[in-house]
């Protein structure tokens, strides 16, 4: 296992987020990436997507673990960002157990 601490700033964290939920059911839809990418620069979902590739899902969120303990989000960022994760999750209309384990995994990392 790598054993570094991502220096990522908070936007780059959100989309490697949003990017392990994408593919907690193993699948990531050209839709679910399309509205990622909605949310960033092609540069940025670029450099993300690249790291996200290599690792497994134990790695992210040990990273994204570490993260968020550097940046501090208010109430309202994390509200805004739970929507969006929703949102995700949401794209092929049901969410599914393993998005739902995702989801109860990354509540407990995020609060």
């Amino acid at each position: 296992m790598k054993n570094h601490s991502p220096s990522w700033n908070k936007a780059e964290l959100e989309i490697y987020i949003m990017l392990l939920c994408a593919n907690a059911d193993a699948v990531e839809t050209k839709h679910e990436l399309d509205l990622i990418k909605s949310r960033t620069t092609a540069s940025t979902f670029d450099k993300i997507y690249k790291e996200f590739l290599q690792d497994s899902e134990e790695e992210g969120l040990d990273k994204i673990d570490d993260c968020i303990q550097f940046h501090e989000f208010d109430e309202m960022e994390l509200a805004d960002f739970r929507r969006d994760i929703y949102e995700l999750f949401m794209t092929d209309g049901v969410m599914d157990r393993q998005e739902s384990n995702i989801d109860r995994i990354l509540d407990n990392i995020l609060y």
